[in-house]
């Protein structure tokens, strides 16, 4: 993800949190709030009373967050959406294994009224809690181990979101009279149940009918569309694993172009009306995946392109394999989320106090793509950005890692792609080098922890990293010189 406050919004995070100022922008000119602290890095899933599924999955910044007691292994979504009336109508089955003996379970569900849940076939007791989570008691209990499957029936207005005041979540209307559905760290609750946290990844299909003069778009290799009685239906699947911020359900008046990477990915451009001025960036996309193979390794998605919206949440967002963009993006905020394809997508943090993971790195390949395209002088314009920034105690306040809740979303676009190139400059570009590459593949399709790439970082290195890292990762004032 990345704020588009530099082009005159607002960070959608907090007021007067830090945005992504470009690469060779004035560093000094990004702010963020200072670190509230807390330690976001925790394993354990939170407790549960009896045989009862946790209301989290044991994220500290995010309590509620996810749910414990299963692994959601796949989603089958089937949504009707009408745009004229704002509402929607869904019917979705989870497919799960339970992680220990459950007589009950929650589901995140924002919104809705909700008529039916069937366990494995079967009607089962739920209720809303005062949270809004759905929770879910099955006619009969689940041992430990056992495969089930989850359906819920629901309805009603979706749950509009605010850029400002709800970090980005929930559903958002355009002028042409669609809607789309979007955010991090939640958005796929807003649309259908889910255990939503990045820790419990799973695979995804989405069914979707909207009247025919209105274009569905989503994640996912396309795999049927059909025209029936004035609605649309069509269908798309997501083999790769897939947090569920990552997923999209967009409605508008799109154009839709299709092509593919050299390899035969399937590559999909959505076009909001009036966003036509984004084709010549969206036609990059080729050569920016090429030129993060280089860097990365194997292209990790199912599909590429983008959805180019006319309407500006304050944010792009690294969809998987379809990253959605706000109106008048540039080719380096598309190097940016496709970066994140390795970098937050394939390679998914365990809790959100990670998110260095994800922002840190796919910032620095901005960075990257200017030393490829412009020959851009990376050490110089490090050492500009070090002398200027000398004595900003609030700069350098904002730790990268296990930076507070609430914090997630700011020092990680401009000081820390400054903390990547120290690194790269630490260890040499050899070593570096290695590092981008064989860290997604080391953890593709799974989960990492940041204390996890230290040990990483120090095994490829063969140095001993602990200052390097504590001054500028974990450390809350302007690194010493030998870091520097």
């Amino acid at each position: 993800m990345v704020s588009q406050a530099f082009r005159g919004g607002r960070h959608p995070r907090r007021a007067g949190a830090v945005a992504l100022c470009g690469l060779v922008s004035v560093l000094v000119s990004c702010t963020a709030p200072a670190p509230d602290g807390g330690d976001g890095d925790t394993g354990a899933t939170a407790p549960a009373d009896a045989a009862h599924g946790a209301p989290g999955i044991g994220d500290a910044y995010y309590p509620t967050a996810g749910n414990g007691g299963y692994d959601a292994r796949h989603y089958a979504v089937t949504v009707r959406y009408h745009p004229g009336k704002s509402h929607l109508d869904g019917d979705t089955t989870v497919t799960a294994r339970a992680t220990r003996a459950l007589d009950r379970f929650n589901l995140d569900l924002r919104g809705f009224e909700v008529s039916s849940v069937e366990v494995d076939g079967e009607p089962a007791e739920h209720r809303r809690a005062d949270d809004g989570e759905l929770v879910v008691t099955p006619a009969r209990p689940l041992d430990d181990g056992d495969t089930f499957t989850t359906r819920v029936r629901y309805a009603g207005e979706p749950v509009r979101g605010d850029s400002e005041d709800s970090l980005g979540e929930g559903w958002y209307g355009t002028s042409s009279g669609g809607a789309f559905v979007l955010g991090e760290p939640r958005s796929a609750s807003y649309w259908y149940p889910v255990n939503e946290h990045p820790r419990d990844k799973a695979t995804f299909e989405l069914t979707a009918r909207v009247p025919e003069d209105w274009t569905a778009v989503s994640i996912g290799r396309k795999e049927g569309e059909t025209t029936e009685s004035g609605w649309t239906t069509t269908t798309w699947n997501e083999s790769d694993p897939v947090a569920g911020y990552l997923t999209v359900f967009a409605v508008d008046r799109f154009t839709v172009e299709r092509g593919e990477l050299p390899d035969g990915t399937p590559v999909r451009n959505a076009f909001a009306p009036g966003t036509e001025g984004a084709r010549d960036v969206a036609g990059r996309v080729d050569d920016v995946v090429a030129f993060l193979e280089e860097r990365f390794g194997d292209y990790p998605a199912s599909t590429a392109g983008g959805i180019y919206l006319n309407e500006n949440p304050g944010f792009a967002l690294e969809t998987q394999g379809t990253p959605t963009y706000p109106p008048e993006p540039d080719v380096e905020l598309v190097v940016h989320e496709m970066a994140h394809q390795w970098y937050g997508n394939s390679v998914s943090l365990h809790s959100w106090a990670d998110i260095c993971l994800n922002e840190c790195f796919a910032s620095y390949a901005t960075w990257l793509w200017a030393e490829h395209q412009r020959g851009a002088d990376l050490d110089a314009h490090y050492t500009e950005q070090i002398e200027r920034l000398r004595g900003n105690d609030d700069f350098w306040s904002r730790p990268l890692y296990d930076m507070g809740a609430g914090n997630e979303f700011g020092a990680v676009y401009s000081k820390g792609p400054l903390a990547v190139h120290a690194l790269r400059r630490q260890v040499g570009d050899e070593a570096f080098d290695r590092m981008l590459r064989e860290w997604p593949a080391e953890h593709a399709d799974g989960n990492a922890r940041w204390p996890q790439f230290e040990a990483f970082a120090e095994r490829i290195s063969g140095q001993d990293l602990r200052g390097f890292f504590d001054a500028w990762f974990r450390g809350a004032r302007q690194p010493a010189d030998e870091y520097l």
